[in-house]
């Protein structure tokens, strides 16, 4: 059929399926905004700033499993939306970004709200188009979202002009797609994993490495029964949390500069590295010449430039992690799990001389008990998203994880701002559960405008504000490696949190009790309308263990047995 470009942007969203897309409108994506009005195919979610609108349709990916949407116009449109594209390619969220362009006839002209979109994506995307002819669209989206949904996911921009969207051409979009030069190789070579399964037999301390990849190919069922029927020890990744459930006893915790001594002390000693879709990144490896330094590596990833990238791998295995895993479970007789029971044994020594903890306070909440109470009152009722700092790291550390797609954070690019808007995104994706964003009194004023966005769609958000005044990370930082000099990281002059919530048309709630944190949360949950809490923290908590950043993983600062207040 011949229709305008604009209208095959929404056939197309049409016909992949797509429920949610997320953006703010301008005049070069008008056209297209325009037909939004005339369809009912699919729900839009106005955000109050392209950043957002990004951050939105990461936190929606992340808990669906499907392909996020974004659209937005051109010039401050699009650079603002820059961060979250960055974000989503660094953690690997299948995207597809849609941003108006000025007219082709504008181009190159410094034009009213021109900007070189395609060069500045370029970097930070898995794949970009510029579309200069409308009857280009059909295939060029559809590409779009099989790249962004397959092999290592990540996000696609495509940048039309205004006059493209308006343009007539032919619509079809069931034909069969065949890309030549993108190829992703699914499943795993079997000789490769027969070595893997043989290494893995002879080890005497194996253990699993479990990343976010893992996620990423629905792959956590395969990997539970992998660990369960072998007796392997497992330490997951920041991104890998919910990987394996809190009650297993094989999974030591999270591994890396805010690991588990265990975790970080297992990795150590191993000597048989079973890396699933991790990419061995410097926030977990630490020094690389001491990682895992006694140990052979066994590395499967979708992504075959990740493999051998930072660490050789003795066993490297490209493949889809379901596939491989799959394989792997049914060559896993050959292992014998009662050999590791001494392996296990020393690693149960290394949690009860450290064990993952924090000392309580009598004069002020410690921001680690607001995460196990949560996890206490919430448990698998609750999405976990987070901002970026040391909340973010307390809520991977303490909150009782049971299930993938159940812990949403910004890893690679730790962009602050994030927390809220992709818990707008989460709520969307899976409305049964209650969508919690544990944030600090830094990262929350970062996208505070979403307040709007969650207000008038009735996307019931509950904000943790774990406030102790400081740009907390850094002022950690500042005090352990800087003499104490805490250089613009004091944020005591904020505003009235629970005034913003409520001006916004939401609630708001200020705590410096455990009472009173059980009974704002639990009204926060029954009146169902996004909210703020407000905690009052313990200022100068710091987030332990720690790796100082380039150290070894085995040389970690603990926590002081006494508390120092």
């Amino acid at each position: 059929m011949q229709i305008s470009g604009a209208q095959m942007v929404i056939e197309a969203l049409i016909k992949e399926g797509v429920d949610t897309v997320f953006g703010y409108p301008g005049g070069a994506i008008m056209n297209v905004y325009d037909e939004i009005y005339k369809q009912d195919g699919f729900k839009h979610i106005l955000n109050r700033h392209e950043q957002a609108s990004i951050h939105a349709a990461e936190g929606y990916a992340k808990a669906s499993g499907k392909v996020g949407v974004a659209m937005i116009t051109s010039g401050p449109g699009f650079t603002n939306a820059v961060t979250g594209l960055a974000d989503a390619y660094m953690d690997s969220i299948p995207l597809v970004v849609i941003s108006g362009q000025v007219p082709m006839s504008l181009i190159g002209t410094d034009g009213f709200q021109e900007i070189d979109a395609i060069g500045i994506s370029r970097p930070c995307t898995k794949h970009n188009y510029l579309v200069t002819d409308a009857a280009d669209l059909p295939r060029i989206l559809k590409e779009a979202f099989y790249i962004a949904r397959t092999g290592r996911p990540g996000p696609v921009h495509v940048d039309i002009p205004k006059d493209i969207t308006a343009q007539i051409a032919e619509f079809d979009y069931d034909f069969a797609l065949e890309l030549e030069t993108y190829k992703p190789h699914v499943k795993g070579n079997p000789r490769q994993i027969k070595k893997a399964i043989d290494a893995i037999a002879n080890a005497k301390r194996p253990l699993f490495y479990l990343g976010g990849g893992i996620i990423n190919a629905n792959a956590s069922d395969e990997v539970r029964k992998l660990v369960q029927i072998t007796g392997i020890p497992a330490v997951e990744t920041f991104m890998a949390r919910g990987v394996l459930s809190h009650e297993d006893a094989l999974l030591i915790g999270m591994l890396g500069m805010h690991g588990s001594y265990a975790a970080n002390m297992a990795m150590s000693e191993t000597d048989l590295v079973i890396g699933l879709g991790v990419r061995f990144d410097d926030r977990v490896t630490g020094k690389l010449s001491e990682f895992a330094k006694n140990a052979d590596v066994i590395h499967v990833d979708i992504d075959p430039a990740s493999i051998s990238k930072l660490v050789h791998a003795d066993y490297p295995i490209v493949g889809d992690l379901k596939n491989v895993a799959g394989d792997m479970l049914s060559q896993v007789d050959k292992i014998n799990s009662d050999k590791y029971e001494t392996w296990r044994d020393t690693i149960n020594n290394f949690a009860e001389l450290h064990p993952l903890t924090f000392h309580e306070d009598t004069q002020r909440i410690k921001p680690q008990w607001v995460v196990k109470r949560v996890g206490e009152l919430l448990g698998d009722d609750a999405n976990i998203s987070t901002d970026v700092g040391q909340h973010q790291m307390w809520a991977a550390q303490f909150y009782p994880f049971s299930r993938p797609r159940q812990f949403i954070s910004s890893g690679g690019l730790g962009t602050m701002g994030f927390g809220f808007p992709a818990a707008l995104g989460v709520k969307a994706a899976s409305p049964e559960k209650t969508s919690i964003n544990f944030t600090g009194d830094g990262s929350i004023l970062m996208n505070c405008q979403e307040l709007m966005t969650a207000v008038e769609q009735k996307i019931p958000v509950i904000n943790i504000i774990l406030n102790n005044n400081y740009l907390g990370m850094v002022r950690q930082w500042q005090t352990l490696f800087y003499d104490k000099r805490h250089s613009e990281t004091d944020l005591s002059v904020q505003p009235d949190f629970v005034k913003l919530s409520e001006a916004f048309g939401g609630i708001g709630y200020r705590v410096n009790t455990k009472e009173e944190f059980d009974a704002a949360l639990k009204d926060a949950v029954e009146k169902n309308v996004v909210a703020f809490i407000e905690v009052i923290v313990h200022r100068l908590e710091n987030v332990m263990p720690m790796v100082p950043s380039g150290g070894s993983l085995f040389n970690m600062m603990l926590l002081e047995k006494k508390e120092t207040k």
